[in-house]
């Protein structure tokens, strides 16, 4: 049955809108606890600290995160595969091209594919750089995000790279949020222009959220 479901378009739509909206739940978790950093260096350390912690003593140090992880990468995994199967499936449908090319989908629509391999690369870097350190340009310090974070965004190739990754995030929320909601069943045609408002925003928000951090250290706001 779940074979079935999964060999179907619709059930690879579903896996897709479903994996997304996880995603989309960590995002906004994880803006606001970026924004922490505004607070100072002990306050967003302890932050980083907490998030290792959470679920003592039931769950053992770290092993809340640790879940948080595997959920993420399943979600990921799956978000990947069911796109380029979808892709796949949709070049095959159409071998050949529209002899008059008349683009319908907005800018977000035709940079989905484009966004989605920008932010696959920017995920490996991110974690290479701030959580194993692999990468990082300065000094890392385990147990010192605040100053790891400082040390980032005082380069202009950290900068450069965040920025173009959290400009690919809005789009791709803005076009998703909207695409899961068809997907599953929630929109209609009262329902649409509201749904579009709600991914317009929810895009803004977190692409501005998430630049807030470095802006911070490059105005010296943060430091």
């Amino acid at each position: 049955m779940a074979r079935t479901v999964w060999d179907s378009t619709v059930g690879k739509k579903t896996v897709m809108a479903v994996s997304g909206l996880i995603m989309l739940l960590y995002l906004v978790v994880h803006m606001i606890g970026n924004l922490k950093i505004f607070f100072g260096a002990g306050e967003f350390n302890h932050y980083a600290h907490w998030l290792r912690t959470v679920g003592e003593p039931f769950m053992h140090y770290e092993w809340t995160l640790w879940l948080v992880r595997v959920v993420l990468v399943a979600a990921v995994a799956a978000h990947a595969v069911s796109a380029y199967q979808l892709s796949r499936r949709d070049i095959r449908a159409r071998p050949s091209k529209y002899v008059h090319r008349k683009p319908r989908a907005s800018y977000a629509t035709r940079t989905m594919r484009w966004g989605g391999i920008i932010l696959a690369l920017f995920i490996v870097w991110h974690v290479l750089d701030l959580t194993t350190g692999h990468v990082h340009s300065g000094g890392f310090e385990s147990g010192k995000p605040y100053q790891n974070v400082v040390d980032t965004f005082s380069t202009w190739y950290g900068n450069v790279i965040y920025v173009v990754a959290m400009l690919a995030v809005g789009l791709h929320i803005r076009h998703g949020f909207w695409s899961a909601a068809q997907t599953l069943g929630v929109g209609s045609r009262t329902r649409d222009r509201a749904l579009k408002t709600v991914a317009n925003v929810l895009a803004l928000l977190l692409t501005a959220g998430f630049l807030a951090v470095p802006v911070g250290v490059m105005t010296g706001v943060v430091s």
